[in-house]
């Protein structure tokens, strides 16, 4: 199972229960139980100048990336004046309810930032790398040739781990991804969703057998057992925010597809197709 949508920044509506607890606050959801998600739900929001949200907990974790401007964040006894780059993990809250608002005015959303949060980071961004993760010239389909050489399915891809387990986070990963001209990923599947929100740059990708070319502003889901693969067969870089939930496993976190069935079955000596972990 698989969705492919992509972003209109034309919404103005909160979240359902934010309704008198939020000014000038909007989100839509991208991905969610209406595409299909068990695990996963991915929104953008807007902030309008001088908006706030109460003060309020989830019975889930969430993370959050900052693409423009600079709101401040009421996370973990602190305001946090952030800016584009910097991500945030925003732990459980236990509560019977999935969003449950605190008793605290608005004047709250003004106090004037405090000490950093050990829930926040920053991405400056990675430097181009083409030569030093340059493999060979072939995108697709490369054949592996044992363990030593795995790095074939995923090369060209530089991978900057924002929210994970070294943040705190419990149940979810988010991660920035960069792939190089000729950078690629070779069909394969996970025991676990994921979510990509795609910033920069123009990829193929294939997705259960299903072609596409994915840009700036759109959006994939791929479901457990979506298989799914990437080619940066242009010139230019690609990037893209990528979510996975629940987190991965220690084992058993990849299944590769088409010729690398056979290094499955050299390394894992079973016939069929385990769960390989890279």
């Amino acid at each position: 199972m698989h969705h492919v949508g992509h972003v209109d920044w034309d919404f103005s509506e909160p979240p359902a229960g934010y309704a008198g607890s939020a000014e000038g606050y909007a989100s839509s959801c991208l991905v969610g139980s209406h595409t299909g998600a068990v695990h996963t739900e991915l929104s953008i929001s807007k902030l309008e100048p001088g908006g706030w949200t109460g003060l309020h907990l989830h019975s889930f974790e969430s993370a959050v990336y900052v693409l423009a401007g600079t709101p401040v964040l009421n996370i973990d006894g602190h305001q946090n004046q952030l800016r584009a780059g910097d991500y945030a993990l925003l732990p459980i809250g236990q509560r019977p309810a999935d969003t449950f608002f605190l008793p605290v005015d608005a004047a709250a959303a003004s106090v004037p930032p405090g000490p950093v949060s050990r829930f926040l980071g920053h991405y400056a961004g990675t430097p181009p790398q083409q030569e030093a993760l340059r493999v060979d010239d072939r995108v697709r389909d490369r054949e592996p040739a044992g363990m030593d050489t795995a790095l074939l399915a995923y090369s060209g891809i530089s991978v900057k781990m924002m929210v994970d387990r070294g943040l705190g986070a419990e149940l979810l990963v988010m991660f920035m991804v960069d792939y190089e001209p000729g950078g690629a990923a070779q069909a394969h599947d996970h025991p676990f969703e994921e979510a990509y929100f795609f910033l920069e740059g123009e990829i193929e990708a294939e997705v259960d057998g299903i072609a596409y070319k994915l840009r700036a502003g759109d959006v994939l889901f791929a479901g457990v057992g979506s298989t799914h693969g990437f080619y940066n067969t242009g010139r230019g870089r690609v990037r893209w925010i990528e979510t996975q939930a629940p987190q991965p496993p220690g084992r058993h976190s990849y299944r590769w597809t088409g010729p690398w069935q056979r290094l499955e079955s050299q390394t894992s000596g079973n016939t069929g197709r385990p769960w390989l972990r890279i």
